[in-house]
């Protein structure tokens, strides 16, 4: 039996949730995808699917497989359709991953253009601080900022954004202003990056590049519980400016040790490896790199 077909069927299973389901999805028999299911989990030597009268589920090794072999039937469809297609146009589904606060700020603003321009996309934003998994997410375009540590990806830089250091007139009213990065120390520095009781912000100095251990008595992993916590005077943080925008423009928002402050953080797109990329997702890669800079 053809090993494509016998693929084929045991994906069809899988996101049909069963036998009959995978049969009227596909037009083949119940028995065809059966014996298609079989013959390879005799050929792979290991039972893919757990079967009883209600369900039908993955085995452990089932799952690992549907996840080695879902993105490459996906790539081959996607250079089907674009070798057959004769207008090579954006369409399909694109799956768009960045963090919760820039998304907020620059990603979503810049949707309904991509959109306009590209009718034939189905856009899929997901906006979260934690770094997803970009093959097990099944996540097309990634937008990213700050450092990129992934060998399994391509990493495309479109802009730089600098870190500021800022608090609200009210905390300063009450504890003072920091004058150097070394007098942070006597501050309640908010943490962005989860639970932890200090963190090392970067500064620069006429000696070059140093840290200063700050400590807060509130920490997060979500940018936006940072920024609230600064607006209403609890304290100092640090922030790539692009994760501020209008608060910047605040009466009661002020920045401090700008002469300290000379890192710049990347702006990057980023998608995973693999051969073959879909023109949707290129073409939306290329509008992202000339929509960002500009606006960054």
């Amino acid at each position: 039996m053809d090993r494509f077909h016998e693929l084929n069927a045991f994906i069809a299973v899988v996101e049909a949730g069963g036998f009959s389901a995978a049969a009227r999805r596909t037009g083949d028999s119940q028995s065809v995808i059966s014996k298609a299911v079989g013959a390879l989990e005799k050929r792979l030597g290991v039972m893919l699917l757990n079967r009883n009268t209600r369900s039908v589920t993955l085995t452990d090794q089932g799952q690992r497989y549907y996840d080695r072999t879902k993105p490459l039937v996906d790539e081959m469809d996607e250079a089907d359709s674009e070798l057959t297609s004769s207008t090579l146009d954006t369409s399909g589904p694109i799956r768009i991953a960045a963090s919760s606060t820039f998304g907020r700020l620059h990603i979503l603003p810049l949707i309904p253009e991509l959109l306009s321009r590209n009718p034939g996309l189905q856009v899929d934003v997901v906006l979260s601080d934690f770094v997803r998994d970009m093959v097990e997410d099944r996540i097309d375009l990634a937008i990213r900022v700050g450092r990129v540590d992934d060998l399994d990806a391509v990493v495309r830089r479109v802009a730089g954004t600098p870190l500021v250091c800022v608090g609200s007139r009210r905390y300063f009213d009450q504890h003072g202003v920091p004058r150097t990065p070394a007098e942070l120390v006597d501050h309640n520095c908010l943490l962005y990056g989860g639970l932890t009781e200090s963190a090392n912000w970067p500064f620069v100095g006429p000696e070059g590049r140093f840290n200063v251990s700050v400590r807060g008595n509130l920490s997060s992993n979500s940018v936006e519980t940072i920024r609230t916590g600064v607006l209403a005077g609890v304290g100092i943080g640090l922030f790539a400016k692009v994760s501020l925008a209008d608060e910047l423009r605040h009466p009661d928002v002020m920045t401090i040790l700008d002469e300290f402050i000379g890192e710049v953080r990347d702006i990057s797109l980023v998608w995973p490896k693999r051969r073959f990329v879909p023109t949707r997702v290129r073409r939306t890669t290329d509008f992202f790199a000339a929509a960002l800079a500009e606006r960054i």
